[in-house]
């Protein structure tokens, strides 16, 4: 219970609201504020107070997650050490949504007739490499340049390639594109890149779907990997090839616990992934 707590007061910081952290958490928002009742209760210290509609720590509740916060992932990671995949036992696979899109869906579709037993979740790639860190997921399959001192095992699978979508032509490079989200410590590469070429990202879309589809319907030209090209079947006719795209790749990677690759169900999965995804494009 004590961890129970623990966990759902460093989410409720992150998320800011009890809604939020519900949702992450997958509980009520009454079963988040029952939690860090809680965990009030047990260490007699107020943690949180409301601040409109949003939660504000105390500086008690500060000083707790300064002092634990990266131990109880290090914590919560030591369990999951501990687990045994036994046959039926769920293999939690965290991934970049455009990773699944582009590269896992005929892939997964196969493999699930030998091995079902497997949950799939996407994210952006910080959260990847927390969900993995501290045991909430299995296996990671990560887009875009991993946190420094992350502590996990990984493969480098591919650099992946960019392009630009118009439904216009393009006969020089645009000044101004649609692009993910640069906030994202992953896209940082892309970020620097359009600032040297004297590019403004025009709009931050949290997906290269959305990104992909307004430049399609003729809003602006859009940064796009070339698994989204795949994903969506977009004509080569919308795709439009500049000389500072040579300098730009995003990195895929699986990561993933040293422990994990001990269990043979793991060691397959990461093993197929890894054969199959270079493959693909």
């Amino acid at each position: 219970m004590l961890l129970e707590g623990i966990e759902t007061l460093l989410v409720l910081a992150k998320e800011g609201t009890m809604s939020k952290a519900g949702s992450y958490l997958y509980i009520s928002q009454s079963a988040v504020s029952k939690r860090i009742a809680q965990l009030e209760k047990r260490l007699g210290k107020k943690l949180i107070e409301p601040s409109g509609r949003r939660i504000k720590l105390t500086a008690d509740a500060i000083v707790l997650i300064d002092s634990i916060g990266p131990s109880y992932k290090e914590i919560k990671g030591l369990i999951f050490d501990q687990q045994r995949f036994q046959d039926h036992t769920i293999i939690t696979l965290a991934s970049s949504e455009t990773l699944v899109a582009g590269y896992l869906g005929e892939m997964m579709g196969n493999y699930f007739q030998t091995d079902p037993y497997i949950s799939i979740s996407t994210h952006h790639t910080p959260v990847i490499v927390e969900k993995v860190q501290s045991g909430d997921a299995t296996l990671g399959f990560c887009a875009g340049h991993l946190p420094p001192q992350h502590g996990l095992s990984t493969q480098h699978l591919l650099d992946e390639r960019f392009t630009v979508i118009s439904h216009q032509p393009q006969l020089q490079t645009p000044r101004a594109l649609l692009v993910t989200d640069f906030k994202n410590p992953a896209n940082a590469n892309q970020a620097s890149l359009l600032q040297k070429e004297g590019i403004v990202p025009l709009m931050e879309m949290d997906s290269y779907t959305a990104a992909a589809q307004l430049a399609l319907g003729g809003v602006a030209p859009a940064l796009v990997p070339i698994s989204i090209v795949k994903t969506l079947k977009i004509d080569s006719a919308f795709c439009h090839h500049f000389d500072f795209l040579d300098e730009l790749t995003r990195p895929v990677h699986l990561c993933y616990r040293q422990s994990s690759y001990q269990s043979v169900r793991i060691r397959t999965l990461i093993e197929t992934i890894a054969d199959f995804v270079p493959t693909v494009i």
